[in-house]
């Protein structure tokens, strides 16, 4: 089901849009006339910046990536996941004597003396958060409206709805990138990308993708590029020589590029020439784009965010000045092997992500390049012998120059399987599932107003954004300076 109205991209946008679509004609072809609304924007941009979605494919457990660190939770924490009384590792349990390299000091403590550390293995992501560099959003999720767990557990879906298809893989995936389940169209991304195709000189760069096809950088008007960690993807029947021969080849590059009397045959030939075009560009751009900054080998996410770091090195070739991109990193479905399997996959994140802060930081743009992980859904906190089972709420850093960081945002879920009637289960909704007590839209909504977005043109990009408000919700949640 797609929520996207495009309708609610405000008048403004639609006043500019169509001003500059009256000196088209009417005579265009219906494509043409796309491609000229695709040049259309809701905000002029005169500085440069990026937003960078890390999504992590699989579900990302969070109680092993922000642990509990304080006594009396880290002991919770323990004997729910099977771990030792003496801190020592159990089942699905860390060791608390392996978190001391990771401990998160936030600038101001959290209340009652709480206190986080993440996993072992992402010593370079700590480091940015104690920096001032990332923070952390707890509990975060897909939400439809503000709901507590009576009202979940009630089951009446008119008037408290939940986010549909709940723990199935491919849906909350596409929930969290558009807000409907699998089969969307249009994502958030793509929305943001819509208001910002005119600030670039090539709309086509507003929104690239590193990890092949999202629904998350789909726009009504803004076209996801697809990119390669090599660089820009070529048509190599156009690129080399066909069978062999030269001739062949030029043939072949005349006969796609060709424009016809029919109207598909011409847009298909338009589509070919600006693909080339857009590769020509691309590839030498990238050509002039090279970075000191090491980043980590046999890691396909690094891969990815090193030409994404680059891309941003030639914002001033490719004429950008506001870009969506998204990276990701698969495997993290840990029914089985989390303890094994889960140190390998947090170290490529928070490597990755370290690298592509410094990279940023070289290039001046640190406080321009904004990266944010985003996962299907959290985990269980109970575990299933050898791993844990989908969930819902989740928790997710943000990392950038802008970010207020060296900070938690959102409240602490307490340390609980939810299977009682105590406060200490209100966001559980069974197995240490987490109810999301921040919504998606609120995550997005701070993103999207750093980006450039007004608050009237929120909700053309988050549809449900105004179901939330007020102190208890709020579209601001701070953590963007």
């Amino acid at each position: 089901m797609n929520f996207i109205d495009p309708a609610r991209h405000t008048r403004r946008a639609f006043l500019r849009r169509s001003a500059q679509l009256a000196a088209t004609g009417t005579a265009l072809p219906f494509a043409l006339n796309l491609a000229a609304l695709g040049e259309a924007a809701a905000f002029e941009a005169s500085d440069y910046k990026a937003l960078v979605c890390v999504f992590l494919y699989g579900g990302c457990d969070y109680a092993n990536t922000v642990v509990p660190y304080d006594g009396a939770r880290y002991a919770q924490y323990s004997a729910i996941r099977g771990g030792n009384s003496d801190g020592t590792a159990g089942g699905i349990a860390l060791a608390r004597a392996a978190l001391g390299g990771t401990v998160l000091q936030p600038g101001t403590a959290l209340a009652g003396g709480l206190q986080y550390a993440l996993h072992p293995a992402m010593t370079g992501m700590a480091g940015l958060f104690n920096a001032g560099r990332a923070a952390v959003q707890l509990n975060v999720g897909p939400l439809v409206a503000p709901i507590t767990r009576a009202q979940y557990a009630s089951g009446d879906r008119r008037n408290y709805p939940a986010p549909p298809k709940l723990f199935s893989h491919n849906d909350q995936q596409s929930v969290w990138q558009s807000q409907g389940a699998e089969g969307s169209s249009v994502g958030w991304g793509g929305n943001l990308g819509d208001l910002a195709l005119s600030s670039n000189a090539n709309s086509l760069f507003t929104c690239i993708s590193a990890t092949g096809n999202t629904v998350f950088l789909a726009g009504d008007q803004a076209l996801q590029y697809q990119i390669s960690p090599g660089g820009a993807v070529p048509i190599n029947a156009v690129k080399g020589n066909v069978y062999g021969s030269a001739a062949v080849r030029g043939l072949l590059a005349e006969l796609v590029q060709s424009a016809g009397s029919h109207a598909m045959e011409a847009e298909y030939a338009r589509v070919t020439q600006r693909s080339l075009g857009a590769e020509g560009q691309i590839t030498a751009a990238l050509a002039g784009a090279q970075l000191s900054t090491a980043f980590p080998t046999n890691n396909s996410l690094a891969d990815q965010l090193k030409v994404v770091a680059r891309l941003i090195a030639a914002r001033g070739a490719l004429g950008t000045r506001r870009q969506v991109f998204f990276v990701s990193l698969g495997g993290f479905d840990l029914h089985d092997n989390l303890i094994a399997n889960q140190p390998v996959l947090l170290d490529r994140v928070s490597s990755a992500m370290t690298a592509f802060y410094n990279a940023t930081a070289e290039l001046g743009v640190a406080d321009k390049v904004t990266a944010f992980t985003a996962s299907d859904f959290g985990r269980t906190l109970t575990s299933n012998g050898d791993g844990s089972d989908h969930g819902w709420g989740n928790h997710h850093f943000v990392v950038g120059g802008a970010v207020r960081g060296a900070a938690f945002y959102g409240t602490p879920p307490p340390i609980s399987v939810g299977n009682g009637s105590g406060s200490e289960d209100q966001w559980h909704v069974g197995q240490g599932r987490l109810l999301p007590s921040t919504a998606v839209d609120q995550y997005a909504a701070t993103l999207a107003r750093w980006f450039g977005v007004a608050p009237g043109e929120l909700a053309g990009v988050l549809p449900h954004i105004g179901n939330f408000g007020g102190s208890a919700y709020p579209t601001d949640l701070g953590f963007m300076g």
